[in-house]
């Protein structure tokens, strides 16, 4: 015997139905960009018998997902190259007598970068991987920064977050899971941009340097190594412009496979692209420097610097709090979409 449903039955119970979600694609992201880049400092004229005046800018290198060409530095003074003792960033020293700095000190520097998307092919979470004796070179990667305490707060969320895995990439993806969830990108109020992790775990919300704090301090209290690294990022949609300010983003250690990429804020930023940013940065950035609680060589008079981006300088032993500066890039071609 058919069963036969009438027209008017069968349209009424279609009608009814939940509608279909349909997934959005996320937008592709292209594998290059190559733009020039232009870094000035301004460091004001001291007062008369202002002492003598120190400065250190950061310089980029090339990597293997950033070739840097073209590199120039225009300075009244003279600079030497340096590293940094613990994560040897490179940076420019210039050192001036009392004399030499009586007028205002302006440097500029200005570099082409290529940079290459880089992504990391993950296996599946349960995978064995990740698992065994870590490298020497990444277990300072397991240990707190100033800012970035591991135990107590930090530690006991880490736990709770993770609580019944075992496996370091499963780990890995509940935190950041945990961080994108949870923390709001919102720079209102005081407090936020410090790279605080108790601050962000408390308060919930702060800029890239916020988010990352509390993601590197979970990983790490959860035994896998994870790295701060800061750069500028370049909007993806402008060939050209002023750049107003850094971003940071992080890397997690996994045995076998090596630095895994990640940018928390990013994913909060754009939800389409949440399941990217795990494993993955995009091209429209440029490297600067990695680490926290940076000691120069020559030596600072002043504490360890929270992170290093921009131009330090003392006068006399003393931190300066005015120094100004600006950052503008100029695509070479257009970013490719």
């Amino acid at each position: 015997m058919q069963l036969r449903i009438p027209l008017l039955v069968f349209l009424f119970v279609l009608a009814a139905m939940p509608p279909a979600v349909c997934a959005q694609p996320a937008p592709a992201v292209p594998a290059t960009r190559t733009f020039d880049f232009e870094y000035v400092a301004r460091i004001p004229a001291a007062d008369p018998g202002g002492g003598k005046l120190r400065v250190w800018i950061p310089v980029p290198e090339s990597d293997r997902y950033q070739s840097i060409s073209r590199l120039r530095m225009e300075s009244p003074a003279g600079y030497v190259l340096h590293r940094d003792p613990e994560y040897k960033n490179q940076y420019a020293y210039l050192e001036l007598a009392e004399e030499g700095s009586k007028a205002p000190l302006v440097v500029r520097l200005k570099f082409r970068v290529a940079r290459r998307e880089h992504k990391v092919r993950l296996p599946a979470a349960s995978a064995n991987g990740g698992q065994g004796k870590l490298p020497r070179e990444v277990m300072r990667f397991l240990q707190p920064d100033k800012l970035v305490p591991l135990r107590g707060q930090i530690s006991a969320l880490a736990e709770q977050e993770t609580e019944g895995l075992t496996r370091p990439l499963e780990k890995a993806r509940a935190i950041y899971d945990y961080v994108v969830r949870t923390m709001k990108y919102d720079k209102s109020g005081e407090g936020w941009g410090r790279g605080d992790a108790i601050y962000a775990c408390t308060v919930r919300k702060g800029n890239c340097t916020d988010f990352h704090a509390l993601l590197i301090g979970m990983m790490r209290a959860a035994g896998i190594p994870a790295r701060f690294e800061i750069g500028f990022p370049l909007p993806a949609g402008k060939r050209e412009g002023e750049v107003t300010g850094y971003h940071c983003w992080a890397q997690f250690y996994l045995l076998g496979i090596g630095w895994v990429p990640v940018d928390a804020s990013e994913a909060w930023k754009q939800p389409a692209l949440r399941d990217y940013f795990f494993g993955a940065h995009d091209p429209h950035r440029v490297l600067f420097t990695r680490g926290r609680d940076i000691r120069f060589n020559p030596a600072q008079e002043g504490e360890a610097l929270n992170y290093f981006i921009y131009p330090y300088a003392e006068r006399n032993g003393m931190p300066l709090n005015d120094i100004a500066w600006e950052f503008r890039f100029r695509d070479v071609r257009a970013a490719p979409r």
